[in-house]
């Protein structure tokens, strides 16, 4: 597989692709329910507040061409200002309900990364295009561009974890979130 991966992407890009490879996701379709129109607004206005976060990075890597994945990054310590937390929950309240605002802070709620890590808020890769190397991809290049610095994530997903143990990330809890069991992982810096 010949992937390429690219930063710097329009949020909008990034949030359809991530939409649909979260179709079948646990946590996306407890908070946002089985709709797809939904999930895309709920992506969408997600990563438009992420992208008021200064040094907030989004991927995709494409095969032959064609996109194939997805994943956000946001800078450790950063927290979306009081603007942008209103107009996001304008947007989700209006294209996907005030439960889909509820959950998202309450999966929120259940764990926070440390002050000094990076976070990876998605990573997602097309049901077509997985099983390919994609999502490792995306994952080698958010460890590269991380640059020794600790990187933290969750998932409520139980078959992602034993992924993200293989590129270096450690389980460090576990919270039950509406039915969920959301891991909290963290990649350690350097040698990590």
């Amino acid at each position: 597989m010949s992937a390429e991966v690219a930063s710097g992407v329009d949020p909008l890009v990034c949030a359809r692709l991530l939409a649909a490879a979260f179709a079948d996701e646990p946590g996306i379709g407890w908070v946002c329910g089985p709709r797809a129109r939904a999930r895309q607004a709920w992506f969408a206005a997600t990563l438009r507040t992420h992208e008021t976060l200064p040094g907030a990075t989004r991927y995709v890597v494409h095969v032959a061409g064609d996109p194939a994945g997805a994943a956000v990054v946001t800078p450790a310590g950063s927290r979306p200002g009081t603007l942008a937390q209103l107009a996001w929950t304008a947007r989700v309240a209006l294209d996907c309900g005030p439960t889909a605002i509820r959950r998202t802070l309450r999966y929120l709620g259940a764990s926070a990364a440390p002050d000094d890590a990076l976070t990876l808020e998605f990573v997602g890769v097309l049901p077509a295009q997985r099983g390919r190397g994609v999502g490792g991809a995306l994952l080698k290049q958010v460890i590269a561009d991380a640059a020794g610095r600790p990187v933290y994530l969750t998932t409520a997903d139980p078959a992602n974890v034993g992924l993200y143990e293989r590129f270096g990330w450690r389980e460090t809890g576990r919270a039950g979130v509406g039915g969920l069991v959301v891991a909290a992982m963290l990649r350690s810096g350097v040698g990590g």
